[in-house]
């Protein structure tokens, strides 16, 4: 994941004691009595991830709650994201007078079936996944470009944003991915310069896909 964000984005991937590690009382709040074990130990490797890629900005611990749609709480001054997937988890932390904000997604890499790709993919993106080489599942590949893309403009935007709300297209050979959004819901006038096109990077290794993104300062 470090290979897909700018240097100036710390990145941290979870180590195997990080799944069991100690939370801090704002973020142990968020989980809750009832909180089962596959929840806990995916935010608890999250947090501890969120907090060393703080220390790698040169910042103090500070807790990472949840908001109420589970959606991290930054300190002041920082963006970033938290991705988790079977066996995986990785967070990603910038200064907010570098960029608007960060997105970063991680995904088994497998086949999926069709009515996961009707959900995820435009038409046009079914065509194309068609023409790419063979041996890599485009439609997951998409599905977490969809993932990061969304990382990026929720923080901004605060809406919902539906996998058809954004159109990509792959570079297959330079790993990289560009968005062009154009959601159905959004009230443009109470969002301050809405991102219209979110460019990332995706790698596919070692049994997961990984893709990242950064919309830059205006």
């Amino acid at each position: 994941m470090r290979d897909l964000l700018p240097a100036t984005v710390a990145v941290a991937v979870a180590g195997p004691d990080d799944w069991v590690g100690e939370l801090l009382a704002a973020e142990q709040a968020c989980l809750g009595e009832r909180a089962v074990q596959t929840r806990r130990r995916d935010f608890t490797a999250g947090r501890i991830c969120a907090r060393r890629a703080m220390a790698g900005l040169g910042l103090p611990p500070a807790a990472v709650p949840a908001a109420a749609d589970r959606a991290p709480v930054w300190p002041a001054g920082v963006v970033g994201s938290i991705t988790h997937t079977t066996g995986y988890c990785a967070a990603a932390a910038a200064r907010s007078t570098e960029f608007r904000s960060v997105g970063m997604d991680a995904e088994r890499h497998r086949e999926v079936n069709e009515g996961v790709r009707r959900l995820v993919l435009l038409p046009e993106e079914e065509e194309a996944c068609a023409r790419l080489p063979r041996g890599i599942s485009w439609p997951v590949v998409l599905f977490s470009a969809k993932e990061t893309v969304y990382k990026v403009w929720y923080p901004i935007v605060g809406s919902w944003l539906d996998f058809h709300d954004a159109r990509l297209e792959l570079d297959p050979d330079a790993g990289t991915f560009t968005a062009r959004i154009a959601p159905a819901r959004v009230d443009a006038a109470a969002v301050t310069d809405p991102p219209a096109t979110v460019s990332g990077r995706f790698v596919v290794a070692d049994g997961l896909v990984r893709t990242a993104a950064v919309l830059p300062l205006r």
